[in-house]
């Protein structure tokens, strides 16, 4: 039967007075109402700044002994779960399965849309089984609306079985409750197109999922100050950004850098030990296995046991 659900009192669902002669303004009043609506997104995640943190530490702490991270999420939501988990691998170096998105009707749904799918809650539940999620895991269900079956179903099924749960929405609390372990709510209000959550509650969203991630890296030790030491080097344009580092780092020629990168196997974390300690590769290797492969612990050590000034 078809689901006639009264969703019109939700946030992101409701006009935005702004808006009201959208059809009507010039070009530029339309440009400078969007810029001016986008500046909520980053209100509402500034106001999201505490949950955010939680979610971080929960997180890495998490990873840190063996567990995963998994975007759930269904059409623009969803999509944005399964960009932000992409990207992790060439920035940080990770292992694909480290970071996972899951989209409401797989991978067909990234380029065309079965927003239909969204509505099945035992398919979110299927897909946390067919993961095998443990309680090591993380799972952030994404829905800018709050509603989203296939979301709430995966959530429920992760909690089930001890998975830590992170809940990203725009609406707030009252509107739609859930039993998670972090709640956070992304309050940037009625859309400048109504009901269309592609928008700021999308921006909102995207910036919360930049800043989880690189957070979750960052604290896992894959950053160096504010290089990405772990990048892999797997292309022209990445193989000038680790130059770049190495050479700002070390004050190393660009020919030395490139050597020193291909001595310690096109690793930057390993090249830079490899240069401030004076040790081999293999050494090195060693070291930072010893301390989970963060650099700057790796280099304490070395000072701690005499090893270098």
């Amino acid at each position: 039967m078809q689901n006639l659900q009264e969703r019109g009192h939700l946030l992101t669902e409701q006009v935005n007075p702004n808006s009201l002669n959208l059809d009507q303004l010039s070009s530029l009043e339309f440009v400078e109402l969007f810029n001016s609506e986008d500046q909520k997104a980053v209100a509402a995640v500034e106001k999201a700044k505490n949950q955010l943190a939680e979610t971080i530490e929960r997180a890495a702490e998490r990873l840190r002994h063996g567990g995963r991270l998994f975007y759930v999420g269904a059409g623009t939501s969803g999509r944005l779960g399964v960009l932000d988990a992409a990207e992790c691998p060439p920035t940080f170096c990770t292992p694909p399965e480290l970071v996972q998105g899951i989209i409401a009707g797989g991978a067909g749904a990234l380029v065309r849309s079965s927003e239909d799918l969204e509505d099945r809650s035992q398919d979110g539940e299927a897909a946390i089984a067919q993961r095998q999620i443990t309680q090591l895991d993380v799972v952030i269900g994404i829905t800018a609306g709050g509603t989203t079956p296939f979301v709430h179903g995966a959530l429920s099924a992760a909690r089930q079985r001890g998975a830590t749960t992170i809940f990203i929405a725009c609406v707030p609390e009252e509107q739609v409750k859930i039993n998670v372990d972090v709640d956070i709510r992304l309050l940037t209000g009625p859309e400048v197109l109504a009901g269309s959550t592609r928008l700021k509650a999308a921006t909102a969203t995207k910036l919360a999922l930049n800043i989880i991630s690189t957070g979750v890296m960052v604290k896992l030790g894959k950053v160096y100050g504010n290089r990405m030491v772990d990048v892999a080097v797997t292309n022209q344009k990445l193989r000038d950004r680790a130059l770049r580092i190495l050479s700002d780092l070390t004050g190393l020629s660009r020919e030395a850098a490139n050597l020193l990168l291909e001595r310690s196997g096109k690793w930057v974390k390993l090249a830079l030990l490899m240069h401030w300690t004076g040790l081999e590769k293999e050494e090195g290797d060693r070291l930072l296995s010893e301390h989970q492969s963060n650099l700057r612990a790796a280099i304490e050590a070395t000072k701690k046991n005499g090893e270098i000034s």
